[in-house]
């Protein structure tokens, strides 16, 4: 058996260097998820949302996190049966123990492609930690320009 030297990278790990900041996740929309209109329920809408700033904010800090508040919502758009809705989470902000989360929601025709920004809203989520209490969390890396 060959055993990898510490300074050579181990190919099968694909952890990354940095925490990561993003999530994506995909949904149809089908008929139980939308009101008389045939278009998407707002609390679906707001259930998916809330998922992905929950995935982003847990994938980041590497804890477990809780909702402490949904900001501004804007439903621009109405998002349709049959389309599919790629739901964006992105940190975009990090205090003591609080990780803010922009996400967004796109509509997209599968027949045509045409891709559409229908909703977008902020969520503070709060890092736990083993005792159920607020935890410190990492900053978020500095950006170089």
């Amino acid at each position: 058996m060959t055993e990898i030297s510490p300074d050579i990278v181990d190919p099968t790990d694909i952890t990354p260097a940095i925490a990561p900041t993003e999530v994506r996740m995909a949904e149809i929309v089908f008929p139980n998820h939308t009101n008389h209109m045939g278009t998407l329920f707002g609390g679906q809408a707001l259930a998916w949302m809330d998922k992905a700033a929950f995935l982003a904010a847990a994938r980041y800090s590497r804890h477990t996190v809780v909702t402490a508040r949904s900001d501004q919502v804007d439903f621009k758009l109405p998002i349709r049966q049959g389309q599919m809705v790629e739901t964006i989470g992105r940190v975009v902000e990090v205090g003591r123990s609080s990780i803010r989360v922009e996400v967004e929601l796109v509509a997209e025709d599968l027949a045509t492609g045409e891709r559409k920004l229908c909703t977008r809203g902020h969520f503070v989520m709060i890092a736990l930690g083993p005792d159920g209490k607020p935890t410190p969390v990492q900053p978020l890396p500095v950006a170089i320009a």
